[in-house]
């Protein structure tokens, strides 16, 4: 990678980073608790979903990321957020950085780290600031615990929050992933369910390397008590010359 590519990535992390100043789904396509894990360099994603709630509430979100190494393995990504909340629609844009530190491996513990921010498409106003540290421990080759701890900003209400996540996946057949979480942010709020727990669970369907589909219930996801069904795909541009991480080590 040349000079100039390195100096406009680099840019970019910087630009990320300033802009962490609505929190961002994480890598995880819609599930909330993100892995510690990361992919191969040089390989890219699109990770979309729609959310439709009990209250009408409803969101279209598309995720594309690709993994970088200016410096180190970046994964970067920029989510788009079309949404309807009581009524209103708002287009929010949420720009992310992830590196792992520690890899993931059976019988001990993988780390990482992951900041951004988001701000409204229409006016440019910033919404949030967010830094979470994803953990994963991987009981088998099929089956991993992840849990999340971090800090929110919502510069809307200027509120500061402590966010955490707890999630546990299974890959019970060779296509067939189950995962549940449950998830959350502590700290101040005028109304309740802002701070309660929120919940979900769900089937990942994937036939091939390439690609996967999600069908997700959820509780509460965006603070709002409702009942949520969410669909997502994820399409993956693995890199030609490696295989995928899960088929080189036979983790999910």
């Amino acid at each position: 990678m040349g000079w100039v590519a390195r100096t406009g990535i680099t840019a970019a992390i910087a630009a990320f980073i300033a802009l962490a100043t609505q929190d961002a789904r994480a890598a995880n396509g819609a599930y909330a608790v993100d892995a510690a894990d990361i992919s191969e360099v040089g390989s890219c994603k699109v990770e979309s979903w729609m959310s439709t709630a009990s209250n009408t509430d409803f969101s279209a979100v598309a995720n594309p990321s690709c993994v970088v190494d200016p410096f180190r393995p970046i994964e970067l990504s920029l989510q788009t957020i079309r949404a309807r909340s009581d009524g209103d629609w708002s287009t929010t844009v949420a720009p992310k950085a992830k590196t792992n530190f520690v890899p993931t491996g059976i019988g001990r513990w993988g780390l990482s780290a992951y900041g951004g921010g988001s701000f409204d498409a229409a006016t440019g106003e910033a919404l949030s600031a967010f830094a979470v540290i994803p953990a994963t421990f991987r009981l088998s080759e099929t089956m991993r615990i992840n849990v999340n701890g971090g800090w929110l900003w919502d510069r809307t209400a200027d509120r500061h929050y402590l966010t955490y996540g707890v999630g546990f996946d299974w890959k019970f057949t060779d296509t067939l992933q189950w995962t549940i979480e449950a998830y959350g942010q502590a700290g101040a709020a005028e109304i309740a369910s802002v701070v309660q727990p929120r919940f979900q669970t769900g089937v990942r369907y994937r036939p091939n390397e390439i690609f996967s589909v999600d069908v997700i219930y959820g509780h509460n996801i965006t603070g709002e008590n409702a009942n949520w069904i969410t669909i997502g795909t994820t399409y993956r541009f693995p890199v030609p010359e490696a295989q995928p991480e899960h088929r080189r080590t036979g983790h999910l």
